[in-house]
């Protein structure tokens, strides 16, 4: 297995600023952890995250179910 194929996940965590339509990196890394399951997800992977909580998601599944929580509160 190598560093491009999808379910490679070795290296380091990034830290990452989530923002309206894009994110910016801000501590060089290869993957971030989805908020809620905990899964690693590669940086080109990256599609689904909440800026207000400053958090990813790995599906978009898990990104309905956070805002879902986040609106009955």
């Amino acid at each position: 297995m190598n560093r491009f194929q999808p379910n490679f996940i070795g290296g380091r965590e990034a830290r990452v600023r989530y923002l309206d339509s894009d994110f910016q990196i801000m501590v060089q890394g290869d993957f971030v952890r989805c908020a809620v399951s905990g899964k690693p997800i590669t940086i080109d992977q990256l599609k689904y995250w909440d800026v207000e909580l400053q958090e990813a998601y790995a599906t978009a599944e898990i990104s309905m179910q956070r805002y879902l929580e986040k609106i009955k509160t």
